[in-house]
């Protein structure tokens, strides 16, 4: 019997049809075809830029650390043998390059404390772990954006490792065997990141957790997530 959410199979067609398609452009591209390369670069430059902000956390630095990116790609596109898909690929990149950004001295303090005073009260903060009705009740609105922003406060506070697998599978969907690839560690070095930053996640907003959804029982495991364990 197949237990795998429709959601989640449906995700995993995707991106194989979405792979078979950039491997077809890869080869244009190493045989010298520049609209091919074009079209990869579009196909996966706002995904990468989503990438790139979602670990820096600023518009400005996550530009330029997805032109690097898209440049060391286009210089190493000839060396390209498919071990992984091209996008896992690009995302490899993404997070070395913003983990070196980040590492730099006296940039991530600064840095963060600049992006929280941009936080505006009045924005609509749009964060895929929060869900938005129309009509909803004005004060549930409120509260869901004072849960939006303690969730990026949150997430800024995580060391960026663990703040890179949380965005990869929360956000991106990407499978173990994907992130350990993009991040080139181990499967089972992937899983137990993921279980500390969750740790670390809900420490931060435990209050905010109990009143959303209830208390979750202890080992329970997440749907979709117990077959890839």
């Amino acid at each position: 019997m197949n237990t795998q959410p429709p959601a989640a199979s449906n995700q995993k067609q995707e991106r194989a049809r979405e792979a078979e398609e950039d491997r077809a452009l890869i080869a244009r591209a190493q045989a010298g075809d520049k609209v091919a390369f074009r079209r990869l670069v579009e196909r996966h430059q706002r995904r990468a830029f989503a990438i790139a902000l979602g670990l820096v956390r600023d518009e400005n630095d996550a530009r330029e650390l997805v032109q690097d990116a898209f440049l060391r790609v286009f210089k190493s596109l000839p060396s390209f043998q498919g071990g992984s898909s091209f996008f896992t690929w690009l995302y490899r990149i993404i997070t070395n390059l913003s983990i070196d950004l980040i590492r730099k001295p006296g940039r991530q303090t600064t840095d963060l404390e600049e992006a929280r005073l941009e936080l505006d009260e009045g924005s609509d903060l749009d964060l895929p772990f929060l869900s938005r009705f129309d009509g909803a009740d004005p004060a549930d609105v409120v509260r869901r954006r004072e849960i939006a922003e303690r969730l990026r406060i949150a997430l800024d506070a995580l060391p960026s490792y663990h703040r890179a697998v949380i965005l990869m599978r929360e956000i991106d969907g990407l499978s173990y065997e994907e992130m350990a690839q993009a991040m080139g560690v181990s499967k089972g070095t992937i899983m137990s990141r993921l279980f500390h930053a969750r740790q670390k996640l809900q420490r931060a907003l435990v209050d905010c957790y109990r009143e959303q959804i209830g208390p979750r029982p202890s080992g329970e495991v997440r749907a979709g997530e117990e077959g890839e364990r």
